[in-house]
């Protein structure tokens, strides 16, 4: 298959039913980009070097998102319908094979599907195949209408059609496998005799017909499978859609996802066997999870690795971190970008990392602050403590060795370092360095008064 075919995806308009200054494509389901989800699916029927993206409207950033796929671009200057970008791909596409045309805004069509459509059309005398499906309420799809035989003699828009054909609940998806020769041949010929004024590709099919050419159906199932989109109402029900599916997939996979319905996973998270996923969950942009984990409920985990038999308790979120297996964290907690957090370790509520190592077996059980913090094995971090490790200008790093205990409510200021297995005194700030073995206190001595009280009252 992949040296017969070429697949143009059509990807150039703004998409002003978005109401948006971001490009139609541009726009989010499912964990990523609508363009995005449409190459990778087009990467699996044949080679990049053979897929061009039509661009047009923020090219510079489509093109920035897709330079890893190694697809090729085509710029169109101005966006004058469907006809006219897949002209615009003529000079450089192939001449011979087959030409598969997809859309950057309908990414829920299946590599099952489309790979059945050029399967379909490669073994018949047809020149073009097209996907088609039933609806209930067809209301704004182009009509198919067909020949005495089942080819497709025509596509008629919604508007321009009679109430005969109105009735007609076969619509055109706009997904079609052209003959690459009957489709260059006839390309040109399209007029844009309409009142955009454009060069609508459906055409071509009418045209294919005149010439005497055979035009058939390849009807999907699923409706859902061609769902294009063009306001935010129509881009959320295919966000849903995704979800959904994911879900499903894992929970088949051998995950426990608790009220999946209120649950996101992005399309690229990996979740390993027997880990349960409690309500409202979100797990997103490349999340990985080991077998035997639990995320609570309402947890956001961002770029994040989880170990084998990790807990993370409701209402924590993680960003870009890694958390080695048997390790706790939350609920309440906040682990912002850049920190390893090893094997048994434990992060309890209210406690925020940054840019941290934390050790193995350690413990930070409740309302600390540590921020670019190298933590040995076997600490214990007391309550309330912080580290200071921002000057105004610069950043700077706190180091605690293995085994050493840091009292309650105490204040470290970095840059400083506290030896192994050394003491920090409860409510202390730290400003040098602690050796080994040592205690480090750094408080005010404390003042009692006697009879302090009966003598301000009696003032």
């Amino acid at each position: 298959m992949e040296s017969q075919l070429t697949i143009l995806i059509l990807a150039a308009g703004l998409g002003t039913r978005m109401r948006s200054t971001r490009a139609k494509v541009l726009h989010r389901a499912g964990g990523r980009a609508l363009i995005e989800h449409v190459v990778n699916t087009a990467r699996e029927l044949t080679t990049p070097d053979r897929i061009s993206v039509v661009v047009g409207h923020q090219a510079d950033e489509v093109k920035r998102l897709l330079e890893p796929a190694g697809v090729r671009f085509v710029h169109q200057e101005e966006q004058k319908g469907t006809g006219h970008a897949v002209l615009a791909c003529r000079d450089s596409a192939p001449a011979e094979g087959h030409v598969l045309i997809l859309y950057g805004d309908c990414p829920l069509i299946a590599p099952s599907t489309l790979r059945r459509l050029y399967e379909t059309q490669a073994a018949s005398a047809a020149a073009a195949t097209l996907i088609t499906t039933e609806l209930d309420d067809p209301t704004g799809y182009g009509r198919v209408l067909t020949n005495p035989d089942g080819s497709v003699s025509a596509i008629v828009e919604h508007r321009a059609a009679d109430s005969t054909q109105l009735a007609i609940r076969q619509i055109n998806s706009g997904i079609y496998c052209f003959v690459a020769d009957a489709l260059w041949r006839h390309l040109s010929e399209i007029r844009p005799d309409n009142p955009a004024a454009e060069y609508y590709l459906t055409d071509i099919v009418a045209l294919l017909n005149e010439a005497g050419q055979h035009v058939q159906a390849l009807p999907v199932a699923d409706p859902a499978e061609v769902l294009g989109i063009n306001n935010r109402v129509e881009l959320a029900e295919v966000d849903r859609i995704f979800r959904a599916r994911k879900v499903r997939q894992v929970m088949l996979d051998g995950v426990t996802v608790e009220r999946p319905e209120t649950v996101t996973i992005d399309a690229d998270v990996h979740i390993g066997r027997d880990t349960v996923i409690g309500p409202f969950a979100q797990l997103l942009a490349g999340t990985r999870i080991g077998e035997q984990c639990r995320v609570g409920a309402c947890s956001i985990l961002t770029q994040t690795e989880l170990g084998d038999a990790v807990e993370i308790g409701p209402f924590t979120v993680v960003a870009d971190s890694r958390i080695d297996s048997g390790g706790v964290v939350g609920p309440f907690a906040r682990l912002r970008p850049g920190n390893e957090i090893a094997a048994g370790a434990r992060i309890g509520n209210f406690v925020e990392l940054k840019k941290t190592r934390f050790g193995a077996g350690s413990k930070a059980n409740h309302l600390t602050y540590l921020g670019d913090t190298e933590v040995g094995a076997g600490v214990n971090i007391g309550a309330g403590s912080i580290t200071c490790n921002y000057d105004g200008s610069r950043k700077h790093a706190t180091r605690i060795g293995d085994g050493a205990f840091v009292g309650s409510n105490s204040t470290l200021v970095a840059p400083v370092e506290v030896g192994e297995g050394a003491y920090l005194a409860a409510g202390s700030v730290i400003t040098d360095a602690v050796p080994s073995g040592a205690l480090g206190l750094g408080r005010a001595r404390q003042l009692v008064k006697e009879g302090w009280v009966d003598r301000k009252k009696g003032q």
